[in-house]
């Protein structure tokens, strides 16, 4: 093999290596994101924070879009440059098809093995190329089940984080003017123990799905990051009760705010020394608070 041809090889491999390792990263691996995958939702992220009304919000859904398109580019180039040393030598041709070497074929024959189509006018010869052919079809389903299963994991952490922020305007709407002062004092604990609990499942769902984090809302009613500030009041006010058991709750949910906080600041670099400045950059690096 001529050093031209080694290095198509390597090159072919470590696109595949870099394709699998970004899917590894942000379907499997716990509490991580690969960098394809990190890059193209930071890049959208950044374009759609200067577009306003419902463009910005589609631009999460596009950058998913466009990951998913990335790992199929990554694939299909990477295998076509594995099948352009052997071209057209490493493969049988079907009466009437022209035998081409150049990378154009290569990656025809990267996609048909890659999307399991098998027109059959181009099949490989040796074994090798017959394995790695194999090896591609196999790739390319894992493909399609993982991105799948993405969107099948990540729509359900969206839906509880709306149903959180649509849980504390409720609650906002049916306490004032009095606040949870006016509740019954067991009630108003089991209240806020449960948006504890909420909370603290929605930190867990940015740490286990961070592209979660770069979706934008339509309706500001389902935004966390305009609702958030309130479960600080209700916290606030629950742990300057004399009620041991609300001000347990109370206490219960200012941790796990604090939880979400650093989540905020850790992994999406939202800056604030206290708990309500990394909300206040939350909102308004999500447009619900005004500069």
């Amino acid at each position: 093999m001529h050093f031209e041809d080694t290095l198509l090889t390597v090159l072919g491999a470590g696109l595949i290596l870099l394709m699998l390792a970004d899917v590894f990263h942000t379907l499997l691996y716990p509490h991580g994101s690969g960098p394809v995958c990190r890059t193209i939702m930071r890049v959208f992220w950044f374009l759609s924070r200067r577009l306003k009304g419902r463009p910005g919000t589609l631009a999460a859904p596009v950058a998913m879009a466009a990951v998913i398109a990335a790992w199929a580019g990554l694939a299909i180039a990477g295998w076509a440059l594995l099948y352009l040393p052997h071209l057209p030598e490493g493969f049988v041709y079907g009466d009437g098809v022209p035998q081409q070497g150049d990378f154009a074929e290569a990656a025809y024959i990267s996609m048909v093995s890659l999307s399991t189509v098998g027109f059959g006018e181009v099949v490989a010869g040796s074994p090798i190329i017959r394995l790695l052919t194999g090896l591609q079809a196999i790739t390319g389903f894992g493909l399609l089940t993982a991105t799948v299963s993405w969107f099948l994991q990540l729509f359900p952490a969206l839906n509880r984080r709306r149903a959180l922020a649509h849980h504390l305007n409720l609650i906002r709407e049916s306490v004032e003017p009095n606040g949870i002062a006016g509740l019954e004092p067991l009630h108003a604990a089991a209240l806020l123990e449960s948006l504890a609990i909420d909370v603290a499942t929605v930190s867990i769902d940015l740490l286990s799905f961070r592209e979660s984090y770069y979706f934008r809302e339509v309706e500001q009613r389902g935004s966390l990051p305009d609702t958030i500030s309130y479960a600080q009041q209700l916290a606030a006010e629950a742990q300057q009760s004399p009620n041991t058991e609300l001000l347990f709750a109370g206490r219960m949910l200012d941790a796990s705010l604090e939880e979400l906080a650093a989540v905020l600041r850790g992994k999406f670099g939202h800056p604030g020394d206290t708990t309500s400045a990394v909300f206040d950059s939350y909102a308004l690096h999500h447009k619900h608070r005004q500069r």
